[in-house]
């Protein structure tokens, strides 16, 4: 049985999530690693935490995928006297190659994904980000649509826990308004927040608000569902879990997900 390397398991990956998708300031791509190793274990995690490379270590796995890159800024120096060049160090010093398919996931698929299992009705993109230049249609973050009926914010609320497996959602605005004009960016959103009430949508559900943004957002006449970064973004795990065991049927590829959970809680 021949073994897939790393340089074809990325080419899998790709040909179906462009890097070209991702924006200018995202840092997709493979972080650590030599193309030409061959891959029999896989660990998909939504963060390259201590934790998940602790995981990735003691499973003795090849390859790690996560949802975000390792960092965004750049590393000047890979040592173990930082945070971030100290997760580089280890993933070398193991040799696990380290994968990041980021902005150009949540354009290809989370945004779609996500609008679909809200059931919005007439979806459109909620930020056009670029043309693709496969297919010349627009693409870009997020959803914008109606939900199936008119439900109260309170039950929209409801609604997102249950479809995203949630204990809990933070929400700004009135609980007894009445809503059906839905938008939805999983992720970090207060960058969301002017094309959703530019869309004219009547609430928001998404991730990372503040108090001064979700209060800005109501005063513009918009509610906010805040499900948490995490909360909105952890179905990539069972994706790409799904995505990659296909991709490598036949080849002797395992992959799994990562132990994680939710990076904080309401007591």
């Amino acid at each position: 049985m021949s073994m897939m390397t790393v340089k074809e398991l990325i080419q899998a990956i790709e040909e179906a999530f462009p890097l070209d998708k991702a924006v200018s300031w995202d840092n997709s791509g493979l972080q650590t690693g030599r193309r030409s190793k061959e891959v029999k274990k896989v660990l998909v995690a939504l963060d390259a935490t201590d934790s998940v490379i602790a995981q990735a270590k003691e499973w003795g796995a090849d390859f790690l995928l996560t949802h975000h890159p390792l960092t965004l800024e750049g590393v000047r120096t890979v040592t173990s006297d930082t945070l971030t060049g100290g997760k580089f160090f280890e993933l070398i010093q193991n040799d696990i190659c380290s994968y990041a398919m980021h902005t150009n996931y949540d354009v290809a698929e989370m945004a779609q994904l996500a609008g679909s299992m809200m059931k919005l009705q007439q979806p459109e993109i909620l930020e056009v980000t670029g043309v693709d230049s496969r297919t010349a249609e627009y693409m870009g973050f997020g959803r914008v649509g109606s939900l199936v009926r008119p439900v109260t914010l309170r039950e929209c609320g409801e609604l997102v826990k249950t479809i995203f497996k949630l204990e809990n959602v933070k929400i700004f605005g009135d609980l007894e308004q009445v809503v059906q004009r839905v938008a939805i960016s999983p992720g970090s959103g207060k960058s969301m927040i002017s094309p959703a009430v530019k869309a004219k949508a009547q609430v928001l559900i998404t991730g990372d608000i503040g108090h001064h943004e979700g209060i800005d957002a109501v005063d513009q006449g918009m509610a906010v569902i805040d499900a948490g970064h995490y909360g909105l973004e952890h179905m990539f795990t069972a994706q790409m879990e799904k995505f990659l065991k296909k991709a490598g049927r036949g080849q002797g590829l395992e992959v799994k997900q990562a132990r994680e959970e939710n990076p904080f809680c309401v007591i």
